[in-house]
């Protein structure tokens, strides 16, 4: 049974008080409403705990957490899975900037566009490989400064039909991980140091796997999602700046 709290009238601090105390108390499922901007939702929570989320999250939405999953009905503000460790992000809406900030492990599946700077300083450690999915598009500085992890962007779902798939300056100072989009892009968008790939088998087994569970997520046809063909966006160096310095 699911422990359902209305938290519109309290300040997010105290907010964030009801939710540990109640996953404290053995609570798996929490159920939160009138969600109006509260910041730090399960934000450093290490414990296998459900969440669904009902309103607008605030900043840094499970940030540094370690194994819950969150549900969000609604849209998200920026930071969501900042420096998240484990567990994973479902956010059925848009969210803002930076998502995943230096996410070290887990999942953040988004429905809509997201904002700037998304996936900047993504890493990956041993058999940790984070991954974000965006369902429509992302701004400027995708992937800026990514160490490791994947970022799949299918531009589908988008409130803006007339911008590119994702914006300018794509993975500027990216050193490790990948980036999938589902279309074309221009290689003036790209950051230095970064080439347009095809996709190899293994690439393409990924993005299947991947797609299928976003896809259960938010109740989409795979075969949609697959109909059109994907590029990978890679570093060809993992010094991308390594010939400014003198040694």
């Amino acid at each position: 049974m699911s422990l359902e709290l209305d938290i519109s009238l309290f300040h997010y601090s105290q907010a964030n008080k009801l939710v540990r105390q109640a996953i404290n108390n053995g609570e798996k499922e929490i159920i939160l409403r009138g969600v109006k901007g509260h910041r730090y939702l399960l934000a450093g929570i290490s414990a296998e705990v459900e969440a669904q989320i009902y309103g607008t999250p605030g900043l840094d939405l499970g940030a540094f957490m370690r194994g819950p999953i969150i549900r969000v009905y609604g849209n998200s503000q920026d930071g969501v899975g900042n420096t998240m460790d484990e567990g994973k992000i479902i956010i059925h809406g848009m969210a803002g900037d930076v998502v995943g900030y230096a996410m070290r492990g887990g999942k953040i599946h988004i429905y809509g566009d997201v904002g700037y700077r998304v996936g900047i300083h993504m890493k990956s450690y041993q058999e940790k490989i984070p991954l974000i999915i965006i369902g429509g598009k992302a701004g400027d500085f995708l992937g800026e400064y990514m160490a490791g992890g994947n970022i799949i962007v299918l531009g589908m779902f988008s409130i803006y039909p007339e911008r590119p798939i994702a914006g300018l300056f794509l993975g500027t100072g990216m050193h490790g991980g990948k980036i999938y989009l589902r279309g074309k892009i221009k290689e003036s968008q790209l950051g230095p140091g970064l080439k347009i790939h095809s996709l190899e088998s293994e690439d393409e087994k990924y993005i299947e796997n991947s797609l299928k569970e976003y896809a259960e997520d938010f109740g989409l046809n795979l075969s949609d999602l697959l109909k059109e063909d994907f590029i990978k966006i890679m570093p060809f160096t993992h010094r991308p700046y390594g010939k400014l310095y003198a040694y």
